[in-house]
């Protein structure tokens, strides 16, 4: 006899994994699924860069660090909407 041409034996009824008490007839699946996702805020950081910080703290701390340097004025520059070359041109009119 091989395993193709023995029958499968049948499989005994498993115990059930869940107690009768417990009802979840009238769930409904995903239903604070979106609620979750939207107050989650779990971050998966690089194992080199979780080399650099202790704990959490120490990641906010430079986070934090990062947030105010960025916003003292070291964004984007403001350019003007005409070149000096169109501004010659215009001028020479």
């Amino acid at each position: 006899m091989n395993a193709k041409t023995m029958k499968p034996k049948a499989l005994r009824a498993a115990e059930p994994d869940m107690r009768p008490e417990y009802d979840f007839s009238r769930a409904v699946r995903g239903k604070y699924y979106k609620r979750y996702i939207e107050s989650s805020n779990v971050v998966v950081i690089e194992p080199d860069v979780h080399e650099k910080f202790k704990n959490s703290a120490a990641v906010n701390e430079a986070l934090r660090t990062l947030i105010r340097a960025a916003g003292k004025g070291r964004g984007l520059t403001k350019r003007p909407t005409r070149t000096r070359a169109k501004a010659a041109r215009a001028g020479g009119r």
